[in-house]
C-alpha cells in the first residue's frame, strides 16, 4: 500500500486516480473508514470483513428488487486498497443531527417493511445471514478485552459509574412503564443493588439471552432479508428525482429474524430515550406497510420484539462500557440509561430456548 493516509487514499480512488482533490471524511472507524469526494462516497471495510459475503451483499445493493430501499452502489463490484475491500456509493443526505424533530421514522419504518419483505429467492446468493448475533458477540469481547476483572475503573482507579441505582423498571418519556426487557406478561423487577460493577451486569444480562442470540450457536433457519444495524445514521436522502429516503451501509445485511432491525429503536423506547408519539409513529408506518416482525395492528408487539430489544440492550451496553474504558472517561447520562436496562435485563431468568422473533 502507499503511504497515503487511508482516508487521502480513498479519496484517489473516488476520484479515478485524481491525487490531492478535495475531499471529506465522514467516518473513521474500526469497522470502516468512509469519505465523501464530490458525488462520490467511498467506503474501506473492515479488514477483516467475509469478503464473500460483502461481495454478495453489494450485488443485493444494486438489484432491482432492492430500487427504493437500499441505496444503490454506484458498481456493484468490491475493489480493494491496500488489502482492505473499498466500495463506491452515491452520496446521500443524512439525517440532520441538529433536527431530531424531522428524523424520518415514519420512512424508516416504511423501508424496513418493504426490505423485509422482498423475496429472498430471487436475490442473488448465497444470501449469507444477517450479522446482529455476530455484532453482539463482538461487543461482548471487546468489553471483555477493554474493562478489568473487577469492572471497569476511572483514571483515578476507582470504580467508575458502575453502581446501578436500584429501580421498578424504566419508564418512557409519558410515564408509562415500557415492557421490553421483561417476558410477555411478566412485570418489570428491580435492578441489582448499589455498587455491582458495570461490566458484571452487562455480561449477566447477556446470559439470559439463548447462544444463538449471543453468536455462539447457529441462528434458526428461516427468516426474512434484514439490514442488521439499523439507526438513523444509516438513512440518506438518495440521488435521483424522487430524493426519497433509502436505507445504506450493507456490511451487516443478510436472512435473519426481522425483529432485529426493530430493536434499536424498540430498546430506546424501553429506555425512556424514545418518546411514545415517535415509536407508536414508527410502529405504525411499519406494520401500515405490511412489515412481518411486529404482530398485526392493533396487536402487542412485545412478544415479538422483546427478545431483540434485550439483545441490542446489552450490545449498545457493552460498547459503551468498552469504549469508557478505553478513553477513561465516565458514562454520559444516555450510557448510563443502557447499562440500566441491562441490570433489570440481568435480573430475569434465562431465555435459552427462545424461538426466533418471525
Amino acid at each position: 500500500m502507499n503511504q497515503e493516509p487511508l482516508p487521502a487514499a480513498l479519496a484517489a480512488y473516488a476520484g479515478a486516480g485524481e491525487r490531492g482533490a478535495p475531499y471529506e471524511l465522514l467516518a473513521e472507524r474500526e469497522d470502516g473508514t468512509v469519505v465523501r469526494c464530490g458525488e462520490i462516497v467511498a467506503k474501506a471495510h473492515a479488514g477483516d470483513s467475509d469478503r464473500a459475503g460483502l461481495a454478495v451483499r453489494m450485488r443485493i445493493a444494486a438489484d432491482e428488487a432492492l430500487a427504493g430501499v437500499l441505496l444503490a452502489p454506484l458498481r456493484p463490484e468490491v475493489g480493494y486498497l491496500g488489502g482492505r475491500p473499498v466500495s463506491l456509493w452515491p452520496y446521500g443526505a443524512p439525517v440532520d443531527p441538529e433536527r431530531p424533530e424531522e428524523a424520518p421514522w415514519e420512512a424508516a419504518g416504511r423501508l424496513l417493511a418493504a426490505l423485509h419483505q422482498v423475496p429472498v429467492h430471487r436475490l442473488p446468493g448465497p444470501v449469507p445471514p444477517m450479522r446482529g448475533p455476530a455484532k453482539l458477540a463482538r461487543a461482548l469481547r471487546r468489553l471483555s478485552r477493554a474493562t478489568a476483572p473487577d469492572g471497569v475503573r476511572s483514571p483515578e482507579g476507582v470504580r467508575s459509574p458502575e453502581g446501578v441505582r436500584s429501580h421498578d423498571g424504566l419508564r418512557s418519556h409519558d410515564g408509562a412503564r415500557s415492557p421490553a426487557g421483561a417476558r410477555s406478561g411478566a412485570p418489570l423487577v428491580p435492578g441489582p443493588a448499589e455498587g455491582r460493577p458495570a461490566g458484571d451486569l452487562v455480561r449477566a444480562a447477556a446470559r439470559t439471552l439463548p447462544a444463538w442470540v449471543r453468536g455462539e450457536a447457529p441462528a434458526p433457519r428461516g427468516g426474512a432479508l434484514c439490514h442488521g444495524d439499523l439507526h438513523l445514521g444509516q438513512l440518506v436522502q438518495g440521488p435521483g428525482p424522487d430524493g426519497g429516503w433509502r436505507l445504506i451501509d450493507v456490511d451487516d445485511l443478510g436472512i435473519g429474524t426481522p425483529a432485529w432491525d426493530l430493536a434499536r429503536p424498540a430498546a430506546w423506547y424501553a429506555a425512556g430515550l424514545l418518546d411514545t408519539g415517535t415509536w407508536v409513529r414508527f410502529l405504525d408506518s411499519y406494520r401500515a406497510a405490511g412489515g412481518p416482525a411486529a404482530g398485526p395492528p392493533g396487536s402487542d408487539p412485545w412478544p415479538e420484539l422483546d427478545l431483540a430489544a434485550r439483545a441490542l440492550t446489552v450490545q449498545t451496553a457493552a460498547l459503551a462500557l468498552a469504549k469508557s474504558a478505553e478513553s477513561r472517561r465516565r458514562l454520559d447520562d444516555v450510557e448510563r440509561l443502557m447499562v440500566e436496562s441491562c441490570a433489570r435485563i440481568a435480573s430475569l431468568p434465562p431465555d435459552l430456548e427462545a424461538r426466533a422473533p418471525s
